[in-house]
């Protein structure tokens, strides 16, 4: 084998391994990118659902809040009409 065929197919398997590498980084990126991806997503997601579970969690100490509202004014009223006192 001469000089330059031992230097051409040198360079050929340069190319090739330099293909290779290339093609590995390429993978790599994008495997990073769908990773990065999925985590936006699922962080969304878990934002949505916090927020929703809030807003729900507030309704209920709203509406919590109004019947002891009314439970106390009840009782008000009922130690009033007891005592006589109220309607006067």
């Amino acid at each position: 084998m001469s000089t330059t065929e031992q230097h051409f197919k040198a360079g050929e398997s340069h190319g090739q391994g330099q293909a290779t590498a290339e093609e590995w980084m390429q993978s790599t990126k994008d495997a990073a990118n769908a990773t990065k991806d999925k985590t936006a997503d699922a962080t969304q997601s878990a934002t949505e659902s916090a927020q929703h579970g809030k807003d729900k969690s507030a309704s209920f100490i709203q509406q919590k809040g109004e019947q002891m509202k009314h439970m106390a004014q009840g009782a008000v009223d009922s130690v009033k009409s007891t005592l006589g006192v109220g309607d006067k």
